[in-house]
């Protein structure tokens, strides 16, 4: 009973300090940009990405078995890793903007989990006979990873597709409160390229803002292919490491699953979106469209299947409550 109630303070910590994150993201985008608040939204993902792993911990000891088993467990893990690669990010790029794309991308899978999932699928059940098999850890593990790198690349590749939409329009230059991440973003340096005895001419701010989007699209390209490159060969393992344990579990490597089928199409749409950076030479721009389609194939392929009920990886609930 104890646990439980833990298990249970903990989500609802996480998941409001996880919004918090996100307020203060986006407020530094829109408003100020300061230490204290960098440090307060670092300390908070740290907190939430404890909070979760204790979590998954205490489902872990409760059910007796790895808490990977239903689609709220999954859910919860898949934000476990986006706010791991927040953290990983915040390291890295030695840069704080990145997180008003990866906060609130961990806050969703974190509030569909809790706050969109049935209390049904919350609750513990026992595994049945096809999961009861070590190789649920590396298999299911590996694969919701692999998810987490790949949505987080996908994201900000579809943030690179926004910002270079509207690299070439001739809009009048906005005025921003010189603290806020937007004015760091886009001004910064400003007095460098204007001269400082004469205002800010229209065309050469214009041209300003035009080449530090352009340095905006080179870091969300930068970062978007390298967390896809990563995520790419763990859902090549989740994969293939699935097709060893269906050939234990049902007798044999690939049964056409729905789940097998839409993970096939995803590994496709990530295969393709490297061809195209690596061997076809393709932009940016070109690119973030593929990923901007692998985006709703992933989601399709965690929860869209489970939810219907179809296949032997179902974890569904819709079709029982028609």
């Amino acid at each position: 009973m104890t646990f439980t109630i833990l298990e249970q303070l903990l989500a609802h910590i996480s998941f409001f300090l996880l919004f918090f994150v996100t307020l203060i993201h986006w407020g530094k985008f829109i408003l100020i940009n300061n230490e204290e608040l960098n440090l307060v939204g670092k300390i908070g993902m740290i907190i939430v990405s404890s909070s979760i792993t204790i979590f998954l911990v205490i489902r872990w000891i409760i059910s007796k078995h790895f808490p990977l088993s239903n689609l709220y467990e999954s859910s919860m893990f898949l934000s476990r890793g986006l706010t791991l690669i927040h953290l990983i990010l915040e390291n890295k790029a030695k840069t704080n903007w990145l997180g008003i794309i990866t906060a609130p991308s961990a806050m969703l899978a974190h509030g569909f989990a809790t706050l969109s999932l049935p209390r049904e699928m919350q609750q513990f059940l026992p595994l049945v006979p096809a999961l009861q098999s070590h190789w649920l850890m590396m298999h299911v593990t590996t694969m919701i990873l692999s998810y987490s790198a790949l949505l987080c690349g996908s994201v900000l590749a579809i943030a690179l597709w926004i910002v270079t939409a509207t690299k070439h329009e001739k809009l009048s230059p906005i005025k921003f409160h010189t603290n806020s991440i937007f004015y760091s973003l886009i001004y910064r340096n400003c007095e460098e390229i204007i001269s400082k005895d004469t205002s800010c001419d229209s065309q050469k701010s214009l041209y300003f803002i035009n080449f530090r989007k352009w340095q905006l699209i080179n870091e969300l390209d930068h970062w978007s292919y390298r967390i896809i490159s990563f995520g790419f060969p763990l859902l090549t393992i989740g994969i293939l490491s699935g097709a060893v344990w269906a050939n234990e579990a049902w007798g044999s490597y690939w049964n056409w699953d729905p789940k097998e089928t839409w993970a096939l199409i995803t590994w496709l749409i990530f295969a393709t979106y490297l061809h195209t950076r690596m061997i076809r030479g393709w932009g940016a721009e070109q690119s973030a469209i593929i990923a901007f389609l692998g985006f709703f194939i992933i989601w399709i392929c965690h929860s869209g299947v489970n939810l219907l009920g179809k296949g032997l990886h179902s974890y569904g609930w819709l079709p029982q409550s028609l």
